[in-house]
């Protein structure tokens, strides 16, 4: 008898482990779970207006556009393909502040800064135009609104695709994911966004010597060429402003490297100092702009004898656009405009003036040029683009990707400020030399465009998410230190009307939810299991009639005392 207890115990024990494992079994069944990578929606204030999602956290089940249209979408999570998208939706329910747990909008791959195909060819395809129309019609509305549930931005894979599908299945049987129906629950754990405090900007400084004669007693006047290099867009984590304004930043490097090989050279050194300025805070009235300027000494601001700024020079065909704030009339910028006019001539292509007088009260800045002509500085700005954009627009969001720029564009737009630069420089106005010859010692490189594009368009760079030594901003200090004689950071803070939060990014987890009649079945499966184990131990342990006992109806009180 006493051996046969510790056998007893090991059946009892084999049999709770196996029924561990059913359990486990049956939890694999019911609730398998993806995790996708997901970018948040940006959220700002604007002199103290909210914008943007206000949320990050996430825990609600999911449906697609499909749903029923009395449905209740207080606590549900809407999953919505860009190239499903129905731009009179997003006005009801995003614009009209309709009720929603959540949004999850899926890219296609091609607006991910990690995928490089079919580069080149976008602009002979006409469903890749439709589909950034409509993300550029979708982003103006959403950093334009104030939403109090999260909203997240994810790119299409197979995981998601299968995912998306089933739930559409759902819906259109008109059985929308529920605790009672199961489908599929999405959850974000995020901790609340907090202010950014204090968001750091620098400004980059690259300075080339001129040469300077016996003669010239005096200081050598300066030529400025200045780019903004931060990104402004719905999500911060995916803002990395292939055009605008890498395509600035990228034209600045290479004319830097070209006019350091002349440089090198005291024979061919023009009498022109250079200053190459990469500045911080462009999307916010250039800021950044305007503290670097501040912070010259006086002799150094007199010495400019124009700046031209570049700004979105990356997918423009036949013509370029010089925008100036004094009067075209004044010399200074006739000067400008003759140079680079004869020179695009020369390249066939045209340059067009547009003149736009400055509003000293207004605190809207347009163009990276006005912060100059502000402190009565001669500037232009050369741009694809005819007027000044809006407040917020066209600074680099989820549109301005690799796919939608023009190398070529930018090659010819760099040959054009090189040669027009060098033209001032040297006195050859109205003379057809050209000193950046294609095939020589001094052509534009396009490789070196080719490979700072790519670098640009897989970083993310709104400026106030940037760490106070971000290695993108130490990568374009050292790359202006190869080609100046002296590099110099200008570090301050991002002031003005605007206000950032953090968490740009985080996971989503999906988990396939079984619905109650599952939970049911599988209860009364696991339940028979327990009753028919209990039963064939308690007959093997201590008999039949001990089994049966436990079911008898125990004897009254009385019939004991008798």
């Amino acid at each position: 008898m006493a051996s046969r207890k510790p056998r007893d115990r090991q059946m009892l024990f084999d049999s709770v482990i196996a029924l561990v494992f059913i359990l486990v079994a049956c939890v694999d069944l019911c609730d398998g779970a993806t995790v996708v990578d997901v970018y948040r929606l940006i959220q700002y204030d604007m002199s103290g207006v909210p914008f943007g999602s206000r949320l990050a956290s996430l825990n609600h089940h999911a449906a697609s556009l499909h749903f029923s249209p009395h449905a209740d979408l207080s606590r549900t999570v809407l999953l919505i393909p860009l190239r499903e998208l129905n731009m009179s939706f997003v006005r009801e329910y995003i614009a009209e502040s309709k009720p929603l747990g959540g949004l999850i909008f899926l890219l296609p791959r091609m607006f991910s800064f990690e995928n490089k195909d079919g580069m080149g060819s976008s602009h002979q395809d006409g469903s890749k135009e439709l589909l950034k129309n409509v993300l550029d019609e979708l982003e103006q509305i959403l950093i334009h609104t104030n939403l109090p549930y999260p909203v997240y931005f994810a790119f299409e894979d197979d995981n998601i695709d299968a995912v998306l599908t089933d739930i559409k299945k759902n819906d259109v049987t008109g059985q929308p994911a529920t605790a009672t129906t199961g489908g599929y629950k999405f959850v974000v754990s995020a901790p609340e966004p907090k202010k950014v405090v204090s968001p750091p900007i620098t400004n980059i400084q690259g300075w080339l010597s001129g040469l300077k004669t016996d003669d010239d007693a005096h200081q050598l006047p300066t030529i400025a060429i200045v780019a903004s290099y931060d990104t402004f867009g719905a999500a911060p984590a995916l803002s990395v402003g292939s055009d605008s304004n890498g395509s600035g930043i990228v034209a600045l490097l290479e004319v830097a490297r070209l006019f350091s090989l002349l440089y090198s050279n005291p024979k061919t050194r023009g009498q022109y100092n250079l200053l190459f300025g990469l500045t911080s805070g462009g999307p916010y009235n250039y800021n950044g702009t305007r503290k670097w300027l501040r912070s010259f000494d006086q002799r150094l601001r007199e010495s400019i004898d124009y700046a031209i700024c570049l700004d979105s020079i990356g997918s423009w065909e036949n013509e370029l656009w010089i925008h100036v704030s004094k009067p075209p009339e004044n010399a200074f910028i006739k000067k400008i405009v003759e140079d680079f006019s004869s020179v695009a001539e020369e390249l066939g292509f045209k340059v067009n003036l547009k003149h736009k007088k400055i509003n000293i009260s207004n605190p809207r800045v347009a163009w990276e040029h006005e912060q100059f002509s502000r402190l009565r500085v001669t500037a232009a700005t050369l741009s694809e683009l005819s007027t000044a954009p809006e407040l917020l627009e066209k600074t680099g969001g989820l549109v301005d990707g690799r796919h939608f720029v023009n190398e070529a564009a930018i090659v010819r737009s760099v040959k054009l400020i090189a040669e027009s630069l060098a033209r001032h420089i040297y006195g050859h106005q109205g003379k057809n030399i050209q000193i950046f010859a294609d095939n020589s010692n001094l052509a534009v490189n396009p490789s070196y465009v080719r490979s700072w594009l790519d670098v640009l368009s897989q970083t993310p760079r709104v400026a106030p998410f940037f760490s106070k030594d971000d290695p993108f901003v130490m990568a374009l200090k050292k790359e202006l230190e190869d080609h100046t004689d002296e590099v110099n950071l200008h570090r301050d803070v991002l002031d003005g009307i605007f206000t950032f939060y953090d968490s740009t990014r985080a996971k989503l987890n999906i988990y396939q939810v079984a619905s109650v009649t599952f939970d049911l079945l599988l209860l009364l499966v696991l339940g028979s299991y327990l009753i028919v184990l209990f039963s064939f131990l308690v007959i093997t342990t201590r008999g039949l009639d001990d089994l049966i006992s436990l079911f008898r109806r125990p004897p009254s009180r009385k019939v004991k005392t008798a």
